[in-house]
Protein backbone atom coordinates (compact mmCIF):
# COMPACT_ATOMS: atom_id res chain seq x y z
CA UNK A 1 0.00 0.00 0.00
CA UNK A 2 1.39 3.33 -0.99
CA UNK A 3 2.40 5.80 1.87
CA UNK A 4 -0.16 8.25 2.69
CA UNK A 5 -3.27 5.64 1.29
CA UNK A 6 -6.48 4.90 2.98
CA UNK A 7 -7.03 1.38 3.59
CA UNK A 8 -9.47 -0.11 1.00
CA UNK A 9 -11.82 -0.92 3.77
CA UNK A 10 -11.86 2.75 4.64
CA UNK A 11 -11.74 3.63 0.88
CA UNK A 12 -15.14 2.02 0.27
CA UNK A 13 -16.75 3.11 3.87
CA UNK A 14 -16.26 6.30 2.24
CA UNK A 15 -17.12 6.31 -0.78
CA UNK A 16 -20.59 5.10 0.95
CA UNK A 17 -20.87 7.92 2.96
CA UNK A 18 -20.56 10.47 0.09
CA UNK A 19 -23.24 8.55 -1.66
CA UNK A 20 -25.60 8.27 1.83
CA UNK A 21 -24.82 12.11 2.80
CA UNK A 22 -26.67 12.50 -1.44
CA UNK A 23 -29.55 10.67 -0.41
CA UNK A 24 -28.69 7.50 -1.93
CA UNK A 25 -29.13 4.54 0.35
CA UNK A 26 -29.24 1.96 -1.95
CA UNK A 27 -26.16 2.93 -3.45
CA UNK A 28 -24.28 3.20 -0.38
CA UNK A 29 -25.83 -0.12 1.42
CA UNK A 30 -23.55 -2.60 -0.68
CA UNK A 31 -20.49 -0.43 -0.44
CA UNK A 32 -20.89 -0.73 3.45
CA UNK A 33 -21.11 -4.07 3.30
CA UNK A 34 -18.17 -4.76 1.32
CA UNK A 35 -16.21 -2.59 3.17
CA UNK A 36 -17.18 -4.53 6.61
CA UNK A 37 -16.83 -7.35 4.59
CA UNK A 38 -12.99 -6.20 4.48
CA UNK A 39 -12.61 -5.05 7.75
CA UNK A 40 -15.46 -6.19 9.86
CA UNK A 41 -13.71 -4.02 13.28
CA UNK A 42 -15.14 -0.37 12.07
CA UNK A 43 -17.38 0.45 14.24
CA UNK A 44 -18.51 3.56 12.49
CA UNK A 45 -19.13 2.11 9.39
CA UNK A 46 -21.09 -0.42 11.07
CA UNK A 47 -23.50 2.41 12.65
CA UNK A 48 -23.53 4.22 8.93
CA UNK A 49 -24.34 0.58 7.42
CA UNK A 50 -27.39 0.33 10.06
CA UNK A 51 -28.41 4.01 8.66
CA UNK A 52 -28.61 2.95 5.31
CA UNK A 53 -30.75 -0.22 6.00
CA UNK A 54 -32.81 1.56 8.10
CA UNK A 55 -33.57 3.65 5.29
CA UNK A 56 -34.02 1.25 3.09
CA UNK A 57 -36.68 -0.61 5.26
CA UNK A 58 -34.67 -3.19 6.18
CA UNK A 59 -34.81 -3.23 9.72
CA UNK A 60 -33.95 -5.93 11.76
CA UNK A 61 -30.56 -5.99 9.63
CA UNK A 62 -30.41 -2.11 10.44
CA UNK A 63 -30.45 -3.05 14.11
CA UNK A 64 -28.08 -5.68 13.69
CA UNK A 65 -25.77 -3.03 12.24
CA UNK A 66 -25.73 -0.81 14.95
CA UNK A 67 -25.57 -3.70 17.77
CA UNK A 68 -22.20 -4.57 15.71
CA UNK A 69 -21.14 -0.44 15.80
CA UNK A 70 -21.65 -0.91 19.88
CA UNK A 71 -19.72 -4.18 19.87
CA UNK A 72 -16.96 -2.89 17.95
CA UNK A 73 -16.17 -0.10 20.34
CA UNK A 74 -18.92 2.58 19.56
CA UNK A 75 -20.42 2.70 22.77
CA UNK A 76 -21.92 5.78 22.58
CA UNK A 77 -25.41 7.40 23.58
CA UNK A 78 -26.23 8.04 19.63
CA UNK A 79 -25.49 4.40 18.69
CA UNK A 80 -27.64 3.04 21.69
CA UNK A 81 -30.25 5.86 20.32
CA UNK A 82 -30.42 4.54 16.74
CA UNK A 83 -30.78 0.82 17.99
CA UNK A 84 -33.85 2.19 20.06
CA UNK A 85 -35.36 3.98 17.18
CA UNK A 86 -34.84 0.95 14.57
CA UNK A 87 -35.97 -1.60 16.95
CA UNK A 88 -39.18 0.85 17.81
CA UNK A 89 -39.91 1.31 14.16
CA UNK A 90 -39.68 -2.70 14.13
CA UNK A 91 -42.07 -3.38 17.00
CA UNK A 92 -39.42 -4.36 19.13
CA UNK A 93 -40.70 -2.75 22.25
CA UNK A 94 -38.81 -4.37 25.31
CA UNK A 95 -35.63 -4.61 23.16
CA UNK A 96 -36.12 -0.75 22.54
CA UNK A 97 -37.12 0.48 25.92
CA UNK A 98 -33.49 -0.94 27.12
CA UNK A 99 -31.82 0.72 24.25
CA UNK A 100 -33.35 3.99 25.13
CA UNK A 101 -32.30 3.89 28.97
CA UNK A 102 -28.53 2.93 27.49
CA UNK A 103 -28.55 5.67 25.05
CA UNK A 104 -29.92 8.08 28.36
CA UNK A 105 -27.12 6.53 30.71
CA UNK A 106 -24.47 7.57 28.35
CA UNK A 107 -25.99 11.08 27.13
CA UNK A 108 -28.63 12.33 29.57
CA UNK A 109 -28.99 15.79 27.86
CA UNK A 110 -30.14 13.90 24.56
CA UNK A 111 -33.25 15.51 23.44
CA UNK A 112 -34.21 13.70 20.50
CA UNK A 113 -33.49 10.47 23.02
CA UNK A 114 -36.14 11.70 25.35
CA UNK A 115 -38.81 12.44 22.78
CA UNK A 116 -37.89 9.06 20.95
CA UNK A 117 -38.71 6.78 24.45
CA UNK A 118 -41.86 8.93 25.04
CA UNK A 119 -42.64 7.67 21.69
CA UNK A 120 -42.01 4.35 22.88
CA UNK A 121 -44.34 4.35 26.02
CA UNK A 122 -47.18 6.13 24.22
CA UNK A 123 -47.22 3.02 21.62
CA UNK A 124 -47.43 0.89 24.60
CA UNK A 125 -50.31 3.41 26.16
CA UNK A 126 -48.72 4.25 29.16
CA UNK A 127 -49.35 8.17 28.45
CA UNK A 128 -47.76 9.37 32.27
CA UNK A 129 -44.70 7.97 31.47
CA UNK A 130 -44.44 8.99 27.63
CA UNK A 131 -45.39 12.73 29.29
CA UNK A 132 -42.42 12.63 31.24
CA UNK A 133 -40.06 12.01 28.80
CA UNK A 134 -41.58 14.28 26.87
CA UNK A 135 -41.42 17.13 29.22
CA UNK A 136 -37.88 15.82 30.04
CA UNK A 137 -37.28 16.48 26.04
CA UNK A 138 -38.44 19.86 26.00
CA UNK A 139 -36.39 20.88 28.78
CA UNK A 140 -33.34 20.43 26.99
CA UNK A 141 -34.85 21.79 23.60
CA UNK A 142 -37.49 24.30 24.73
CA UNK A 143 -38.71 25.51 21.13
CA UNK A 144 -38.54 22.27 19.76
CA UNK A 145 -42.21 21.80 17.79
CA UNK A 146 -42.30 18.27 16.92
CA UNK A 147 -41.96 17.80 21.00
CA UNK A 148 -44.91 20.12 21.74
CA UNK A 149 -46.80 18.38 19.92
CA UNK A 150 -46.72 15.02 21.57
CA UNK A 151 -46.45 16.61 24.80
CA UNK A 152 -49.90 17.72 23.82
CA UNK A 153 -51.40 15.02 22.31
CA UNK A 154 -50.17 12.78 24.98
CA UNK A 155 -51.90 14.86 27.44
CA UNK A 156 -55.19 14.44 25.47
CA UNK A 157 -54.87 10.93 25.33
CA UNK A 158 -54.14 10.54 28.99
CA UNK A 159 -56.56 13.19 29.65
CA UNK A 160 -59.08 10.81 27.94
CA UNK A 161 -57.92 7.67 29.75
CA UNK A 162 -59.11 8.87 32.64
CA UNK A 163 -55.64 10.37 33.97
CA UNK A 164 -57.99 13.85 34.01
CA UNK A 165 -56.27 15.02 37.23
CA UNK A 166 -52.65 14.40 36.33
CA UNK A 167 -53.10 15.87 32.77
CA UNK A 168 -54.62 19.06 34.08
CA UNK A 169 -51.61 19.42 36.33
CA UNK A 170 -48.95 18.55 33.49
CA UNK A 171 -50.78 20.79 31.38
CA UNK A 172 -50.62 23.85 33.67
CA UNK A 173 -46.78 22.95 34.18
CA UNK A 174 -46.72 22.77 31.09
CA UNK A 175 -48.10 26.49 29.99
CA UNK A 176 -46.22 27.55 32.86
CA UNK A 177 -42.91 26.54 31.64
CA UNK A 178 -43.30 27.51 27.89
CA UNK A 179 -45.54 30.56 28.07
CA UNK A 180 -44.63 31.86 24.90
CA UNK A 181 -45.49 28.52 23.04
CA UNK A 182 -48.64 28.54 21.17
CA UNK A 183 -49.99 24.84 21.22
CA UNK A 184 -48.73 25.23 25.41
CA UNK A 185 -51.45 27.94 25.57
CA UNK A 186 -53.60 26.56 23.53
CA UNK A 187 -54.22 23.18 24.30
CA UNK A 188 -52.66 23.50 27.61
CA UNK A 189 -55.91 25.75 28.75
CA UNK A 190 -58.40 22.97 26.90
CA UNK A 191 -57.11 20.12 28.94
CA UNK A 192 -56.14 22.13 32.59
CA UNK A 193 -59.73 23.67 32.42
CA UNK A 194 -58.43 27.00 32.39
CA UNK A 195 -59.85 30.21 30.59
CA UNK A 196 -58.73 29.85 26.67
CA UNK A 197 -58.83 32.88 24.43
CA UNK A 198 -61.46 34.04 22.12
CA UNK A 199 -59.84 31.88 19.10
CA UNK A 200 -57.10 29.45 18.54
CA UNK A 201 -53.48 31.38 18.02
CA UNK A 202 -52.50 31.79 15.29
CA UNK A 203 -49.12 29.99 15.78
CA UNK A 204 -50.72 27.26 17.18
CA UNK A 205 -53.46 26.74 13.84
CA UNK A 206 -50.20 27.21 11.76
CA UNK A 207 -47.62 24.62 13.63
CA UNK A 208 -50.32 22.17 14.39
CA UNK A 209 -51.12 21.99 10.22
CA UNK A 210 -47.75 22.30 9.47
CA UNK A 211 -46.90 19.21 11.50
CA UNK A 212 -50.12 17.67 9.99
CA UNK A 213 -50.02 18.20 6.62
CA UNK A 214 -48.05 15.30 5.33
CA UNK A 215 -50.97 12.82 6.65
CA UNK A 216 -53.68 15.00 6.83
CA UNK A 217 -55.95 13.16 3.44
CA UNK A 218 -55.12 9.78 5.50
CA UNK A 219 -56.18 11.11 8.68
CA UNK A 220 -59.30 12.26 7.75
CA UNK A 221 -60.48 9.52 5.77
CA UNK A 222 -59.76 7.04 8.37
CA UNK A 223 -62.12 9.09 10.84
CA UNK A 224 -64.70 9.07 7.53
CA UNK A 225 -64.52 13.10 7.35
CA UNK A 226 -67.80 14.27 5.81
CA UNK A 227 -67.83 18.21 6.13
CA UNK A 228 -66.76 18.44 2.31
CA UNK A 229 -69.52 16.19 0.55
CA UNK A 230 -72.07 17.53 3.17
CA UNK A 231 -71.06 21.10 2.02
CA UNK A 232 -71.54 20.10 -1.27
CA UNK A 233 -75.45 19.02 -0.23
CA UNK A 234 -75.76 21.84 1.10
CA UNK A 235 -75.45 23.77 -2.12
CA UNK A 236 -76.73 21.43 -4.50
CA UNK A 237 -80.14 23.75 -5.08
CA UNK A 238 -77.61 26.44 -5.33
CA UNK A 239 -76.57 28.33 -8.88
CA UNK A 240 -73.86 26.26 -10.11
CA UNK A 241 -73.13 27.55 -13.68
CA UNK A 242 -69.34 28.48 -13.13
CA UNK A 243 -69.57 31.89 -13.20
CA UNK A 244 -69.20 32.24 -9.28
CA UNK A 245 -66.24 33.74 -7.27
CA UNK A 246 -65.43 31.35 -5.05
CA UNK A 247 -63.31 31.46 -1.21
CA UNK A 248 -62.70 28.29 -0.24
CA UNK A 249 -61.70 29.68 3.18
CA UNK A 250 -59.27 27.78 5.34
CA UNK A 251 -58.59 25.47 2.52
CA UNK A 252 -56.25 23.00 3.79
CA UNK A 253 -55.10 20.29 1.49
CA UNK A 254 -58.04 21.05 -1.07
CA UNK A 255 -60.36 18.41 0.16
CA UNK A 256 -63.38 21.05 -0.98
CA UNK A 257 -61.90 22.01 -4.67
CA UNK A 258 -62.96 19.31 -6.58
CA UNK A 259 -66.51 19.98 -5.46
CA UNK A 260 -66.36 23.67 -5.36
CA UNK A 261 -64.21 24.21 -8.87
CA UNK A 262 -67.78 23.28 -11.36
CA UNK A 263 -69.35 26.18 -9.47
CA UNK A 264 -66.52 28.50 -10.38
CA UNK A 265 -65.34 30.76 -12.68
CA UNK A 266 -62.73 32.11 -10.27
CA UNK A 267 -61.59 29.64 -7.53
CA UNK A 268 -59.17 31.14 -4.68
CA UNK A 269 -57.96 29.20 -1.81
CA UNK A 270 -56.70 30.60 1.42
CA UNK A 271 -55.03 29.19 4.83
CA UNK A 272 -52.30 29.65 7.74
CA UNK A 273 -50.45 26.89 6.85
CA UNK A 274 -47.36 26.54 3.73
CA UNK A 275 -47.26 22.99 4.56
CA UNK A 276 -51.26 22.57 3.88
CA UNK A 277 -51.09 24.79 1.08
CA UNK A 278 -48.06 23.26 -0.84
CA UNK A 279 -50.54 20.14 -0.80
CA UNK A 280 -53.14 22.33 -2.32
CA UNK A 281 -51.39 23.18 -4.81
CA UNK A 282 -50.19 20.15 -5.87
CA UNK A 283 -54.28 19.55 -6.82
CA UNK A 284 -53.86 22.22 -9.99
CA UNK A 285 -57.67 23.01 -8.78
CA UNK A 286 -57.16 26.64 -7.56
CA UNK A 287 -56.84 29.71 -9.30
CA UNK A 288 -55.06 31.31 -6.38
CA UNK A 289 -53.62 30.49 -2.90
CA UNK A 290 -52.70 32.77 -0.45
CA UNK A 291 -51.33 32.24 2.98
CA UNK A 292 -52.97 34.73 5.30
CA UNK A 293 -55.15 34.85 8.42
CA UNK A 294 -58.62 34.24 7.25
CA UNK A 295 -60.36 36.86 9.40
CA UNK A 296 -57.74 39.63 8.01
CA UNK A 297 -58.05 38.15 4.39
CA UNK A 298 -61.88 38.51 4.25
CA UNK A 299 -61.72 42.11 5.59
CA UNK A 300 -59.14 42.96 2.13
CA UNK A 301 -61.52 41.92 -0.05
CA UNK A 302 -64.39 43.89 0.34
CA UNK A 303 -67.50 42.54 -1.85
CA UNK A 304 -65.01 40.12 -3.92
CA UNK A 305 -67.09 36.75 -3.48
CA UNK A 306 -70.33 35.04 -4.39
CA UNK A 307 -69.56 31.92 -2.16
CA UNK A 308 -67.58 31.70 1.23
CA UNK A 309 -67.07 27.69 1.68
CA UNK A 310 -65.61 26.93 5.38
CA UNK A 311 -65.46 23.33 6.02
CA UNK A 312 -64.39 23.01 9.71
CA UNK A 313 -62.70 26.50 10.22
CA UNK A 314 -64.77 28.18 12.73
CA UNK A 315 -63.98 25.35 14.89
CA UNK A 316 -60.81 27.35 15.59
CA UNK A 317 -62.82 30.24 16.67
CA UNK A 318 -64.64 30.29 19.62
CA UNK A 319 -65.95 33.75 19.26
CA UNK A 320 -67.54 33.89 15.90
CA UNK A 321 -69.05 37.86 15.50
CA UNK A 322 -65.62 38.83 13.87
CA UNK A 323 -65.43 36.20 11.57
CA UNK A 324 -69.26 35.93 10.62
CA UNK A 325 -68.91 40.40 9.85
CA UNK A 326 -65.44 40.01 7.68
CA UNK A 327 -67.28 37.38 5.83
CA UNK A 328 -70.30 39.30 4.74
CA UNK A 329 -67.93 41.84 4.09
CA UNK A 330 -66.27 39.89 1.60
CA UNK A 331 -69.60 38.77 -0.02
CA UNK A 332 -71.36 40.30 -2.76
CA UNK A 333 -75.16 41.21 -2.28
CA UNK A 334 -76.92 37.84 -2.35
CA UNK A 335 -73.67 35.65 -1.67
CA UNK A 336 -73.49 32.66 0.12
CA UNK A 337 -71.87 31.68 3.98
CA UNK A 338 -71.50 27.67 4.06
CA UNK A 339 -69.82 26.36 7.09
CA UNK A 340 -69.20 23.23 9.51
CA UNK A 341 -69.11 23.85 13.57
CA UNK A 342 -68.94 21.29 15.92
CA UNK A 343 -72.11 21.42 17.81
CA UNK A 344 -72.28 22.34 21.77
CA UNK A 345 -75.12 20.41 23.33
CA UNK A 346 -77.78 23.06 23.96
CA UNK A 347 -78.00 21.98 28.17
CA UNK A 348 -74.25 23.02 27.98
CA UNK A 349 -75.55 26.55 28.78
CA UNK A 350 -72.44 28.25 27.89
CA UNK A 351 -72.00 29.94 23.76
CA UNK A 352 -69.29 28.01 22.99
CA UNK A 353 -66.06 26.33 24.17
CA UNK A 354 -62.92 24.95 24.13
CA UNK A 355 -62.56 21.36 23.99
CA UNK A 356 -59.46 19.31 25.19
CA UNK A 357 -58.86 18.37 21.45
CA UNK A 358 -58.24 22.41 21.09
CA UNK A 359 -61.41 22.81 19.04
CA UNK A 360 -64.16 24.74 20.19
CA UNK A 361 -67.91 23.71 19.84
CA UNK A 362 -71.16 26.25 19.59
CA UNK A 363 -74.26 26.42 20.54
CA UNK A 364 -76.87 26.15 17.69
CA UNK A 365 -78.69 29.21 19.36
CA UNK A 366 -75.24 31.22 19.44
CA UNK A 367 -74.59 30.45 15.70
CA UNK A 368 -78.16 31.67 14.80
CA UNK A 369 -77.54 35.02 17.26
CA UNK A 370 -73.83 35.67 15.50
CA UNK A 371 -75.04 35.63 11.93
CA UNK A 372 -78.58 37.53 12.73
CA UNK A 373 -76.04 40.33 14.00
CA UNK A 374 -73.11 39.96 11.56
CA UNK A 375 -76.46 40.82 8.90
CA UNK A 376 -76.63 37.34 8.00
CA UNK A 377 -79.74 35.88 6.69
CA UNK A 378 -79.96 32.17 7.76
CA UNK A 379 -81.12 29.68 5.61
CA UNK A 380 -80.75 26.14 6.98
CA UNK A 381 -78.71 24.67 9.69
CA UNK A 382 -78.69 21.01 9.61
CA UNK A 383 -77.67 18.59 12.17
CA UNK A 384 -75.04 16.17 10.88
CA UNK A 385 -72.27 13.55 12.10
CA UNK A 386 -68.96 15.33 10.74
CA UNK A 387 -66.62 12.75 11.74
CA UNK A 388 -65.96 10.49 13.86
CA UNK A 389 -63.00 10.57 16.81
CA UNK A 390 -61.91 8.10 19.33
CA UNK A 391 -64.34 6.27 18.12
CA UNK A 392 -67.28 8.18 18.92
CA UNK A 393 -69.43 10.59 16.44
CA UNK A 394 -68.28 14.11 16.20
CA UNK A 395 -72.07 15.90 15.55
CA UNK A 396 -72.34 19.74 14.10
CA UNK A 397 -74.39 21.63 12.51
CA UNK A 398 -73.50 22.19 8.52
CA UNK A 399 -75.12 25.51 7.74
CA UNK A 400 -75.85 28.10 4.63
CA UNK A 401 -76.33 32.00 5.11
CA UNK A 402 -76.87 34.52 3.14
CA UNK A 403 -76.03 37.99 2.03
CA UNK A 404 -79.13 39.65 1.88
CA UNK A 405 -79.46 42.04 -1.76
CA UNK A 406 -80.84 44.82 -0.32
Amino acid sequence: MRAGALPPAVRLSRQADALAAAGDPAGAEPLYARALAADPTLAGTHNNHGNALRALGRLDEAAAAYRAAIAHGLDEGMAHYNLGSVLRQAERRVEAEDAFRCALALRPDHAEAWNNRGNLWRDLDRFGEAAACYRRALSLRPDWADAHDNFGAVLYLLHEQGGTEEAAELARRWRRDHPGNPLARHIGAAIAGEEADQRAPDDYVRQTFDLFAEEFDRKLAELDYRAPALLAELLAGERADGSLDVLDAGCGTGLCAARLRPRARRLVGVDLSDGMLERARARGLYDELHAAELVGFLAGAPGAFDLVMAADVFCYFGVLDEAFAAARAALRPGGRLAFTVEELAADDGRPHRVATHGRYAHARAYVRGALAGAGLELRRCDHERLRFESGEPVMGLVVLAVRPAG
